[in-house]
């Protein structure tokens, strides 16, 4: 793989807030394999069967279990490791969940993300960090075009607003705090949005995946509520590699700020599908597993998006990054991941590394 990716992140201490979770614990395992002094900092894995646990990750990085909305605890982390780089993860992560505890979201997302840059902002030794956000920070208008880095900000429901104030925060610290050009060591801050990420290891609810791995272990049909609907779907080490390509332009050289701003990591257009696509991909490689569709009658009519799509052209044109596989091999590397019956460590850099060969 480091023939693939040069050593940038070699020796470096990286924060991740979020390690705990399906996104954090892949990125943690990238940067320990470029090696990264990696520090995660998050909540308790969401279940015994996640990829952080079954990869034993405690054992190979710096873990530290903690909450974001606990400012002290995350300064004093800060202080302890001295980071030189910082990637935001950690988030109350799912949209419908987020109807349910709209304050606890938006508790989370927009005051988590005010004390990680606080914390940022004082830091004496971190000089670089990237809010790893969502496609769902764009007011959708169910457009067929993709949304672009400068399109409108918005949600519908709780966690969507909550990851577009996520992105309003990130705008106002870079602008008051970190935008001089005259300053050669002055903090570099971007944020990146990635459309509907699947993997291995993830067992979070009211995912489509995850959904269809519990149906299949419980022996049922899963249930889907908007078959036709349109997402950006891509696999997960897709916009991770976009997020290690886009922290070596801004550590390069960004004295113009070109670098440091709001990217999309997506799919192309033309390569977009629906729910009732990915469900019948999944069941078809994993060779069992059914869906029924769920009625409107019995719906909670809870506001969801039908259409959404990133225009990827920004990150094309100024980091060189593309998505590299179809479809059908995402959907074979995390349905190998969920068929595996001894999934360690040793399993996902495997999967890194067949992933990087595909470049």
């Amino acid at each position: 793989m480091k023939n693939k990716i040069i050593t940038h992140f070699e020796d470096k201490t990286v924060l991740i807030t979020g390690h705990t979770g399906f996104i954090g614990s892949w990125l943690a395992i990238l940067l320990n394999e470029l090696g990264a002094n990696v520090i995660g900092y998050a909540l308790p894995p969401y279940t015994s069967d996640d990829n952080y646990v079954m990869t034993h990750l405690e054992d190979k990085i710096t873990s530290i279990i903690g909450d974001i909305r606990d400012y002290n605890n995350l300064n004093k982390t800060f202080e302890r490791y001295k980071p030189e780089i910082v990637y935001h993860l950690a988030a109350q992560p799912i949209v419908r969940k987020s109807y349910s505890i709209p304050k606890e979201t938006y508790d989370i997302n927009v005051g988590g993300t005010t004390n990680i840059f606080e914390a940022f902002r004082k830091s004496k030794s971190a000089n670089l960090m990237i809010n790893f956000s969502t496609d769902k920070c764009y007011q959708n208008r169910e457009k067929r075009k993709g949304y672009k880095e400068t399109d409108r900000l918005g949600g519908a429901d709780p966690y969507s607003s909550s990851k577009a104030c996520s992105e309003l925060i990130t705008e106002a610290y870079r602008t008051s705090f970190f935008k001089h050009n005259d300053l050669q060591d002055a903090k570099k801050v971007s944020s990146i949005r990635c459309g509907n990420i699947i993997g291995g290891g993830d067992w979070q609810e009211d995912r489509l995946i995850p959904d269809c791995m519990k149906a299949i272990k419980n022996n049922k049909e899963i249930m889907i509520r908007n078959p036709n609907a349109i997402r950006p779907w891509q696999y997960i080490l897709e916009p991770l590699r976009g997020l290690l390509m886009l922290t070596e332009k801004m550590e390069e050289n960004d004295e113009n700020n070109l670098y440091s701003s709001a990217w999309n990591f997506g799919p192309n257009v033309n390569n977009t599908y629906s729910v009732r696509d990915i469900v019948t991909k999944f069941f078809d490689n994993m060779g069992t597993g059914s869906f029924k569709i769920q009625t409107s009658q019995v719906s909670d009519n809870l506001h969801e998006t039908n259409l959404l799509l990133l225009d990827n052209s920004k990150s094309k044109r100024l980091l060189g990054w593309h998505p590299v596989i179809s479809i059908d091999d995402a959907i074979k590397f995390l349905c190998n991941w969920y068929l595996e019956s001894n999934v360690n460590y040793d399993f996902d850099v495997n999967q890194i590394n067949k992933y990087y060969n595909m470049l």
